[in-house]
């Protein structure tokens, strides 16, 4: 049991059980497959030879009765029969006996008197037919036609019969024709085989039976199942030879796959080992080697996927505990900065008389305008610091565009814009006040970093609005300006980050917080070549 302690172990054994069965399985089913359809074969191959054999003896027999007829037609023969004369008859028929060359032939005259009898001491005589005979030398197939003469009705001279022995070199003959052994019968008895009955083992042969004719005799057609089937040892010693190569190369694939999957496992679980006691939650898994697990590929992706989520929420967290302590000290600072620009404000009062130097009146309207731009940056500060109050109502969007774009465009020498507003868009439930004052602080990012406007026609800022698909619209600013530098870009919503001389850096973080608390979201894209893309992404009410 302490082999199954192991994963590597269990995942080896369990592929290599796994491929052995198979290949086990695979090799019985493919040898008793294969066994039985050459069975099969042997069997049709025996059933055709057989009809081959039925086919051949009456084939046979039909030219053995032709030829009786072309002999008995002869007039030489026919002038023979006539005498009556066996002596005459008699090297007739022994001539034509030769060239026939059967094993039996009988002349009778027309008082069924033998005149001619070759062969055999005696046989039964039939006018016209074809029968078997069984004599003291053997089974004879006997074929009987008349000796005629004159016009019809014919006169019958007598009769010839001609025999041919069914011994075993009639055998060995259809043996040779269907490529088997033959073992001829009657009633039951072997009267002609190519081989020794003795010699035969049980079931060391497949064997079909046919008859050869009513009252005949019947075949038995004989092939060795050992000679035919012999193919089969080197078969199975070729498939056993396969088998085995195949089992040892299935042990070893089986050891690869195990270690691929265990191997990965094992880096991971020696990472989170190492996290536990050194308490990084930021370290990763890197996984090496050529043959890498795909599952544990995925499994290490969402492991490192994980820690990243985990540092991201470290620095989340961080970063909100850092903003949440500076809106607290921004909110203090900004209280305390606001009564000593009240009072500045009041004061300058006193150097705007009249009767006072000019540029002291100027150096006046310096110190308020500082006043004002100061005052400015701490209503930013606060109403970052703040938490937000939304005030939903269902709000035309295209409405909301227009007036954020009329405080923008102030006179002839801003940057060109223009509007593009989908008629159809349907209404979002959302504030409209909140979500104006994020879209007036898009749209004066977009004015600022125009820093010449176009004078060819050309817009400077698009504003864009569309419906996304059934449940979403789309607000788009683009701007043609410088565009915003790649290493800055996933900063621009960070509070107090800002790439202007006089800019707070609270503008698109305020932007960012009210976009969110709406249900939406805001991104950009830049490039320094065309300028910025900010896209603001709303849910309608459901």
């Amino acid at each position: 049991m302490k082999a199954l302690s192991s994963l590597k172990n269990r995942v080896f054994l369990a592929s290599a059980f796994v491929a052995v069965l198979s290949i086990g399985l695979g090799t019985r089913f493919v040898t008793t497959r294969v066994s039985s359809e050459a069975e099969a074969e042997l069997r049709r191959d025996l059933d055709a030879a057989a009809d081959l054999l039925v086919e051949h003896f009456a084939s046979r027999t039909e030219t053995l009765t032709l030829m009786a007829w072309l002999i008995a037609d002869l007039p030489k023969l026919k002038a023979a029969v006539a005498t009556g004369d066996a002596p005459t008859v008699s090297p007739i028929a022994h001539e034509y006996r030769e060239r026939v060359g059967s094993d039996v032939m009988v002349i009778t005259d027309d008082d069924k008197r033998v005149l001619v009898s070759i062969g055999v001491d005696e046989v039964s005589l039939h006018d016209e037919a074809t029968y078997f005979e069984k004599t003291d030398a053997g089974v004879l197939e006997v074929v009987s036609v008349p000796i005629t003469v004159g016009p019809e009705p014919a006169e019958q001279l007598g009769v010839l019969s001609l025999g041919f022995f069914l011994n075993d070199a009639m055998a060995r003959e259809l043996g040779a024709l269907t490529q088997s052994d033959i073992i001829l019968r009657v009633n039951g008895f072997a009267i002609a085989s190519t081989l020794v009955e003795e010699e035969r083992a049980p079931d060391e042969y497949a064997a079909v039976f046919r008859s050869l004719g009513e009252g005949g005799p019947e075949a038995e057609l004989l092939r060795s199942r050992v000679a035919h089937l012999s193919f089969l040892d080197t078969f199975r010693e070729g498939l056993l030879l396969s088998a085995l190569f195949g089992v040892l190369l299935a042990i070893l694939l089986s050891y690869a796959v195990a270690r691929t999957v265990t191997r990965p496992l094992r880096a991971i679980t020696e990472t989170m080992r190492e996290m536990t006691s050194t308490h990084d939650l930021a370290r990763k898994i890197e996984l090496g080697g050529r043959w890498i697990d795909e599952d544990a590929t995925v499994l290490a992706g969402a492991f490192n996927r994980l820690t990243d989520s985990i540092a991201r929420f470290q620095r989340e967290a961080a970063s909100k505990e850092r903003l949440s302590a500076l809106g607290r000290m921004s909110t203090v600072i900004a209280h305390e900065i606001r009564n000593p620009l009240m009072i500045i404000k009041a004061s300058l009062r006193s150097f705007r008389r009249p009767e006072l130097a000019d540029d002291v009146r100027e150096a006046a309207d310096d110190i308020d305008h500082e006043v004002v731009r100061l005052n400015r940056i701490v209503g930013d500060v606060l109403d970052f610091a703040r938490p937000l109050k939304l005030d939903l109502h269902p709000t035309d969007l295209n409405a909301v565009c227009r007036k954020a774009a009329e405080v923008i465009v102030v006179d002839d020498d801003a940057p060109s814009l223009e509007l593009r507003l989908d008629d159809t868009l349907p209404q979002v439930v959302t504030d409209s006040e909140r979500l104006g004052i994020a879209l007036v602080n898009i749209l004066a990012n977009a004015r600022d970093a125009i820093e010449i406007p176009s004078n060819n026609g050309a817009s400077d800022i698009e504003l864009e609005t569309r419906s996304v698909g059934s449940d979403k619209v789309v607000i788009l600013v683009r701007d043609h300006g410088a565009g915003i530098a790649p290493e800055n870009l996933p900063k621009i919503f960070e509070p107090y980050f800002t790439g202007k001389r006089t800019g707070t850096g609270v503008g698109l973080a305020i932007t960012k917080n009210i976009i969110e608390s709406l249900g939406g979201t805001v991104t950009a894209t830049s490039s320094p070549a065309d300028g910025t893309e900010i896209r603001v992404d709303l849910f309608l009410a459901t």
